[in-house]
């Protein structure tokens, strides 16, 4: 025989608190004239430097990759010759 099935949950009566405001402050990096600080300023040009560069040393060594690919290309072309070379002497 199988047990009753227990009575459903009674319902839970509670008032829903909304989260208060939060404070009206300036950003962290801003005065309340709206100014930027000048380490906000320093960070922002410290980091666009820093990805520019990073874009250059990305830039050469695309250049590099593609030094090796057409090396690889090169050794591929030789060797396909050479082959059809050897296949062409044994008949």
């Amino acid at each position: 025989m199988t047990d009753p099935a227990p009575p459903p949950p009674e319902p839970i009566d509670a008032e829903i608190v909304p989260d208060p405001p939060p404070p009206a402050t300036p950003a962290p990096d801003y005065d309340e004239h709206g100014v930027p600080s000048l380490d906000y300023v320093r960070d922002k040009i410290e980091g666009r430097y820093a990805t520019s560069i990073g874009a250059a040393e990305l830039a050469e060594g695309t250049a590099a990759g593609r030094d090796v690919e057409q090396q690889e290309a090169d050794r591929a072309a030789a060797a396909k010759a050479k082959l059809d070379e050897i296949r062409r002497s044994l008949g």
